[in-house]
This record gives structure tokens, C-alpha cells and sequence, in this order.
């Protein structure tokens, strides 16, 4: 299919849909040439972070190449793994896949005259429509045990935590790992501290400079816990600045995925493995890339059918981009109200028909078995 075809597709999805207002340069990046190598880098070349005071419906589980799908031995079919050196099983969970405002949309749903199909399917039980701020977790296995790893703490965290964490035998949170410092990702870092004042003592959280410091200003009192008043329970949060080099996080290499998230707004992807995970992206610098080569699993940001915005990705955009990086299988992520879930998906279906792209959108809910 053209990049013409890709076209069509995003006026077929606006087609049908009552239509209502919605929202709305490459730069590189200095030293992301040495990160590049970084993706193979020996564990001893690692740095270590500055330490600062199952769903029922597993929709999109048919081809995820590459990517561990479950069997009775726990390896994914058709693998070459040698009897003792197989790895271990670890999942990945969509906690949210939708914008800063969540879908459904309160305007949508209140509108005297027009109705929002999609927000109106978002209200059903279980539709996969309802969407809360973009996060990811990774449910890692180690020889010495599981680590639930956090990508992303926003606003509707501790909505989405009520849902996932009982459904998943979720408990704790053993580390957050920042994208970015806007309020989709880090405004429920508050809300962690159910987990730490009764489930465990604290929390890591891994995050970059410029980021931190806009922390010391939106959640001052959980940098500087002095000025909290006596007796009052905050979050007990560990920060550790991160570079843009790779990383580890409870025996997992971590590599930073630098990307623009508007004109001069800096952002992070992350690469775990054969993961890569990019939420909030308008331009992807071209020394990025190169640490996106041999991706078998790309998490890519597509916010609306028929254009990008100042911030984002939409979908045309983000269809390109797959076609750039050539993964494996693709999910997209951070979706409006704009991109009905059935109706994309079908539509993206023809991808792998013209072109070989394994393109879907994901879901809250969404669980993947993977290998980290």
C-alpha cells in the first residue's frame, strides 16, 4: 500500500464519524552517536543512574513475531532455544492507551445535539475504546524474582491500578521509569503512596534532569518531604537522574530513546530488549534511529486518523514510520476519540495484506508475554 493508500485509509476512518473538534522540523540530538553503540554494550560499560536526597481478550496476540507468545514449555513456538539457556517469561501490560484527557471525553458525553461514537462506545464495560493516560508495565522475571516496572505515573494512574493490578496479580510497583514531565505522565506520582505507606518502603524512580527539575516545582513536597507537615503521608519516592545512555533497572538494560514531543520539548522512548517504546513523539532525530534497528516490537504514539498534531504522531505519520524502522509487529498508542479501535484496526488489517505491516492498535488491558 502507497503512502497515497495510507491516505485513503485515515479519510475511511473519519468517514462515518460525526465530526468534532479535536486538537490540533527534525532536530538531532548532540552525543546520541555514542548511545547508538550503546545498544550492545557489555553489562560492566553500563551506567548507573545519579541517586538523588490475562485479559480475556487477547485480540492482537496472533503475530507477535519474535515476541514470546505462550506454550506449555513457556517458549515461544517454533524457537531454537537450547534446554537451560531459555529465557525467562515476562509479560507486558498496557495500563493506558489514550491522551492526557482520557476517552471517553465528559464534553462528548454532555453534548446537547451531537454524539461521539466513540465516546459512546468508550462508556460500555470492557469496550476497548476506553482509554486512560498512556503508560506501560513490564512484569519482569529474574532468576531472584519478579519486578513490576512502571513506564509513566499520570493522571488517571491510580484509575487504571484499581482495574489492572487485581485483574493481573499485580502488588508492587518496583520501579518508574519518565518519559517526559508533563502532567499524562507524572501527575499520579502522588498516588503511589498507597504502595508506600502499605505495600512496601519505597519506590525508584528514574527520571531525567531537565524532568527533575520540573518536579522540584509540580511535586516539590515529594522531593523535599521537609516541608510536608508532621504526621502526613506522602509518597516515598528514591529519584535517580538518568543520561541519555543505557541504564539498568532491577537487572534490565534500559536504553533511552530520544525524541522531540513538540519544537524544543525533549522526550524519551525507551528500548527494552527487542522492545521499543515511544508514547509522545513529533520527530524522531535520525541518531535515534539508530538505536531502533532491529526492533521486533515497536510501541509507537498515533493520536488521530487523519493527521499529526504540533506534539504528536497521527496516524499517516506513524504508519510511515513503521515502514522506516521495519518491525517486526506494531502497536500504536496515546489514540483520541478520533480513532475507533474496531474500525482502525480493520483498516490496518490491510497493511499486512499490501505491504507485510503488522500494524494494530493496542488497549488498556492489553497483556503480552514477551522476553526481556
Amino acid at each position: 500500500m502507497t503512502r497515497a493508500a495510507t491516505g485513503a485509509i485515515a479519510a475511511a476512518i473519519l468517514r462515518g464519524q460525526v465530526p468534532l473538534m479535536a486538537p490540533p522540523a527534525s532536530r538531532a540530538f548532540p552525543g546520541l552517536a555514542a548511545a547508538a553503540a550503546a545498544t550492545r554494550f557489555a553489562p560492566s560499560s553500563f551506567s548507573s543512574p545519579t541517586r538523588l536526597p490475562h485479559l480475556p481478550r487477547l485480540r492482537l496476540a496472533r503475530s507477535f513475531c519474535g515476541v514470546a507468545r505462550s506454550s506449555p514449555g513457556g517458549v515461544a513456538p517454533g524457537s531454537s532455544v537450547e534446554e537451560g539457556d531459555q529465557p525467562l517469561q515476562s509479560e507486558l501490560i498496557f495500563i493506558g492507551t489514550g491522551t492526557s484527557e482520557g476517552i471517553p471525553r465528559v464534553s462528548c458525553l454532555t453534548h446537547p445535539i451531537k454524539t461521539c461514537p466513540v465516546c459512546t462506545k468508550a462508556v460500555e464495560p470492557g469496550n476497548p475504546n476506553r482509554r486512560r493516560n498512556t503508560s506501560i508495565l513490564l512484569r519482569h522475571d529474574t532468576p531472584s524474582g519478579t519486578a513490576n516496572i512502571l513506564v509513566d505515573a499520570g493522571k488517571f494512574f491510580y484509575h487504571s491500578a484499581l482495574q489492572w493490578f487485581p485483574a493481573f496479580g499485580l502488588r508492587t510497583v518496583d520501579a518508574v521509569i519518565i518519559t517526559h514531565s508533563h502532567a499524562d505522565a507524572i501527575g499520579g506520582l502522588d498516588c503511589l503512596r498507597d504502595w508506600t505507606n502499605n505495600v512496601q518502603s519505597s519506590i525508584p524512580i528514574y527520571v531525567a534532569e531537565r524532568d527533575y527539575e520540573v518536579m522540584k516545582m509540580t511535586h516539590y513536597y515529594l522531593i523535599d518531604t521537609s516541608v510536608v507537615i508532621p504526621g502526613a503521608a506522602v509518597s516515598a519516592l528514591q529519584f535517580n537522574i538518568i543520561k541519555e545512555e543505557p541504564f539498568m533497572v532491577h537487572n534490565l538494560e534500559v536504553i533511552p530513546l530520544p525524541v522531540w514531543h513538540g519544537q524544543g520539548y525533549r522526550s524519551l522512548g525507551f528500548r527494552f530488549a527487542d522492545i521499543c517504546y515511544i508514547s509522545d513523539v513529533s520527530d524522531i532525530p535520525e541518531e535515534t534511529y539508530k538505536l531502533l534497528e532491529n526492533c521486533e516490537l515497536l510501541i509507537m504514539d498515533a493520536l488521530r486518523p487523519d493527521r499529526s498534531s504540533s506534539t504528536h504522531f497521527g496516524l499517516p505519520r506513524a504508519i510511515d514510520e513503521v515502514r522506516k524502522i521495519k518491525p517486526k509487529k506494531a502497536l500504536f498508542t496515546g489514540m483520541m476519540h478520533l480513532m475507533d479501535h474496531e474500525k482502525v484496526n480493520n483498516d490496518l488489517a490491510g497493511l499486512m495484506e499490501t505491504e507485510g505491516l503488522d500494524i494494530q492498535l493496542s488497549y488498556d488491558g492489553l497483556r503480552i508475554p514477551v522476553r526481556l
